[in-house]
């Protein structure tokens, strides 16, 4: 690959010493060089080391701290008092959190459990949009529960996490912030402040009292699906940061206000390395030396736990083959013996039962090894069970298990929660206008602001006058939960209409609202079309919103090309074009630079679209509202093949390095780019959309087979071999934009690689992920209808769905979306059709988009 080097003089040294290498002032010249059983064994991605090959961990490597919060007498006499009225099933329920799914407030008083949560897809009623006032309902629900002493038991509240991982982003209405890699990009620590305590406020008012955040991974490989959940590839800043989000949510140590009044109790996860493991693989092993382990990912640990860091949460992944819910040398000697930690430990979603030995229902080891609590989503009652019998029989000795329920009752006195009344009847329950509050909501618009990086701007087309003819385009342009990304109302994020987010904007409106008030004009299309040429586009695009190992890629290259083809014809009718890119992460992007006058990276900035606007565009009397200050926090690729890439690299050599990020005061402009992603052919690979706008996206083919011979659509009007079943490009809402299929007779429509090649779609179908088919029927309600997918010759399955279609003629477009898990008895890993339709005489389907999508427990498995 190229990459742009300097040759500037020495009168340039104050502009580029704020510019990294690789980039030049105008007066420089340009150069282009080079440019439910035991675990058996380790997970997918991991190495399985022979015992005498595999590090350890000595503990006197570490530094050694002290806490910064000191043991109170008081608290310590009514531990003591109250672990003496506590019987084992008592203490054992203390241990265990479970899901809102999974668990019910009577049975948190029957378990005496000591915690619920709700995971990315549970809510009140199971409805992620559900009101406010449900999740303060359900709330006062379980603490009245666990606190009914009526039968003699001890007074113990019950608390609940939630991942209010950007702002409150579970409850519909609450602010939602940018997500970390763009606070990163800000370089503000102090106002994280503020965010921690909003997102604090806006939690308070819903009744609940833990989050799940902040996330301080070092994200070293930016193929790992939770790279946008890192501050930084530089764990200096990530440092930084630690502190600050901490005191914003739950106070300062040794103030009135810490963990009281309108702070709460706050969690560094994951412990230890979660963002260096091998090749980006979510859950999968770190590698690294201990020093690495030590100096990049203990970093922020030791920020955090000297700014009162309460709760940790133990990391998925592994270090050299062992799972960290399981590692007690770092779990116990490190966390605890060096890095000064008193609060406790809680593990991730039935992270416990990736332990050598163990399951989600049964893991002696990983509690012995000093994971305090065990999040038991929908395991907690066999796991109530077990354990209590292994405190029973003496696997789990007497003193482990008061030693972790003390530190549990430790912070819920800390917290105050002895003397707290119901949630519904705290000082800012049902305060329903803070939620998304005008002040809430400019603290999240300058965090959004600060968060954007231009990467490029040439012949100075940003800022924008604000009386200007602006044509804005692309999917991302007028789609809020595009630009929140995941964890956003559910896990992944997706699913998510403007509607569903009443306190925010998307990026459309905020440019129509600051060009219209400088009596410019504004025209939406997605496609890039326009009834009056404009002065100058606007195309917003990027990343469906994703989590967890979901995101994970095997690549960087970003490989959904509408908007290239949008940016490329706009170019070709002269039309300026500026480029957002929505993203969790550097992607590789060459071509859609090439093709952009101007370039945002804008990550995933939150609910504030307007934020962009204010970048963007001039104030009606041309004056500058507001200059980037966004710099990268990470190193954007020269390549797609997605090596790691960080600025204390040897052989450092990025596209835009750490740091870099222009401001309307530089004069710089970027020079055509390699188009060479430095793949193979067969690794640009596009594994989860197949259909879109009616016609096939490369590599995927659309075949017409009757009597085993196949036929490719390749024109607007295409017939299969003998005639049973037509293909014509129709309408939907643009010219040609579906594909009408009709069946004469009995044939197959498949969705196929072009080179047979099989894809691995394993770990999707872990998740909730589901084949989603966007159509119309437009006849043959209760023809046979058979949906399958394929893994190669005589490897596949096919699911009838007769009956659920025979109710759906002249219902419109619809979206169906059929679970991975239906596909039961198929090969997930070398999928390579992954929809065939099977119809008979009659059945006309119209077809506009097919790709994978979250199910959002909405699927439909057939009869």
């Amino acid at each position: 690959m190229k990459r742009i080097q300097p040759l500037c003089t020495t009168a340039d040294h104050q502009l580029v010493r704020r510019l990294p290498a690789g980039w030049l002032v105008i007066s420089c010249a340009l150069a282009l060089a080079g440019c439910s059983q035991p675990t058996p064994a380790p997970t997918p991605g991991e190495v399985a080391l022979p015992l005498a090959d595999k590090p350890a961990i000595q503990p006197e490597n570490w530094p050694r701290q002290p806490s910064p919060i000191a043991r109170d007498d008081a608290i310590e006499q009514r531990i003591d008092a109250l672990l003496a009225q506590m019987t084992p099933q008592q203490k054992v329920g203390q241990i265990i959190q479970a899901d809102i799914a999974s668990v019910t407030p009577q049975q948190v008083r029957e378990y005496y459990l000591g915690s619920v949560l709700n995971g990315g897809n549970s809510a009140p009623g199971r409805n992620n949009r559900a009101g406010a006032g449900a999740w303060l309902d359900l709330a006062d629900q379980f603490w009245v529960a666990s606190t009914d002493t009526s039968d003699g038991r001890p007074f113990i509240p019950v608390f609940w996490g939630t991942d209010a991982v950007h702002g409150h982003s579970n409850v519909k209405g609450a602010t939602i912030f940018p997500h970390n890699i763009g606070l990163g990009a800000m370089h503000d620590p102090s106002l994280l402040r503020d965010i921690g305590r909003i997102t604090a406020t806006e939690m308070q008012v819903t009744g609940l009292d833990w989050t799940f955040a902040p996330t301080i991974a070092v994200a070293r490989d930016d193929r790992w699906g939770r790279t946008y959940e890192s501050y930084s590839e530089n764990p200096a800043l990530v440092a930084d940061y630690a502190p600050q989000i901490l005191m914003g949510i739950q106070g300062v140590p040794g103030s009135d206000g810490f963990l009281h009044g309108e702070h709460m109790l706050a969690t560094v996860k994951h412990f230890l390395g979660d963002g260096g493991t091998q090749l980006g693989k979510d859950q999968g092993d770190n590698q690294d030396s201990e020093a690495g382990l030590r100096d990049i990912h203990g970093k922020p640990y030791y920020a955090a736990i000297a700014a009162g860091a309460r709760a940790v949460m133990a990391s998925y992944n592994s270090w050299h083959g062992d799972k960290m819910h399981g590692f007690e040398p770092m779990l116990n000697q490190v966390l605890v013996g060096r890095m000064g930690f008193n609060g406790f430990t809680v593990g991730d979603w039935n992270g416990h039962g990736q332990v050598q030995g163990c399951t989600p229902t049964d893991c002696a080891a990983a509690f012995n090894a000093g994971l305090d609590m065990f999040m038991a989503p929908d395991s907690w009652q066999a796991l109530y069970h077990n354990t209590l019998a292994q405190v029973q029989d003496g696997r789990i000795s007497q003193q482990r298990l008061d030693q972790a329920v003390s530190r549990i009752l430790r912070i819920k006195m800390e917290m105050g929660l002895f003397e707290q009344v119901r949630p519904s009847e705290r000082p800012l329950a049902g305060r329903w206008e803070l939620l998304g509050e005008p002040r809430h909501r400019t603290v999240a618009r300058e965090a959004a602001r600060k968060s954007l990086v231009l990467l490029k701007n040439n012949n100075n087309v940003l800022p924008l006058a604000a009386n200007s003819r602006v044509l804005v385009a692309g999917d991302g342009a007028d789609n809020i939960g595009k630009q929140a990304g995941g964890w956003t109302l559910s896990w992944q994020g997706t699913g998510n209409a403007n509607s569903d987010f009443p306190n925010g904007e998307s990026i459309y409106a905020g440019i129509k609202q600051a060009i219209e008030a400088g009596g410019g004009s504004v025209e939406l299309n997605d496609n890039g079309q326009y009834r009056r040429k404009p002065d100058v586009a606007v195309v917003v695009f990027g990343e469906e919103p994703y989590a967890e190992f979901i995101g994970d890629r095997p690549h960087l290259a970003f490989d959904d090309n509408r908007a290239l083809q949008i940016l490329t014809e706009l170019r070709a009718q002269g039309i300026p074009t500026v480029s957002v890119f929505l993203s969790g992460r550097p992607l590789w992007v060459n071509p859609e630079l090439n093709q952009s006058d101007a370039f945002v990276a804008a990550f995933l900035p939150g609910t504030e679209g307007g934020a962009i606007a204010d970048l963007l565009i001039r104030a009606p009397d041309g004056s500058i509202r507001h200059d980037f200050q966004g710099r990268l926090s990470f190193s954007w690729p020269d390549d797609a093949t997605g090596e790691p890439l960080n600025l204390d690299d040897a052989d450092y050599s990025p596209l835009f390095a750490y740091g870099y990020g222009l401001s309307y005061e530089d004069k710089i402009s970027v020079p055509p780019l390699s188009e060479t992603s430095g793949l193979a052919p067969e690794q640009v690979l596009n594994t989860s959309r197949y259909l879109y706008a009616g016609k096939a996206v490369r590599p995927w083919q659309l075949q017409l087979i009757d009597d085993g011979r196949i036929t490719l659509v390749q024109d607007a009007l295409q017939e299969s071999s003998n005639g049973a079943l037509v293909a014509q490009a129709t309408d939907r809402r643009q010219q040609e934009d579906s594909v009408l299929v009709s069946f004469k007779q009995n044939a197959t429509l498949a969705l196929a690689h072009g080179e047979d090649l099989g894809v691995d779609l394993a770990r999707l179908a872990e998740g909730d992920m589901a084949l989603e088919m966007e159509y119309r029927l437009v006849e043959g309600a209760g023809t046979p209808v058979l949906l399958g997918m394929a893994c190669g010759a005589d490897c596949g399955t096919k699911l009838d769905f007769t009956e659920y279609f025979a109710g759906r003629q002249d219902s419109g477009w619809q979206t169906l979306k059929v679970p991975l898990r239906c596909f039961t008895g198929m090969d997930m890993s070398r999928v390579n059709r992954p929809l065939v339709i099977q119809g008979s005489a009659g059945l006309t389907l119209q077809l506009a988009s097919i790709r994978l999508a979250n199910s959002e427990g909405q699927g439909q498995c057939g009869e």
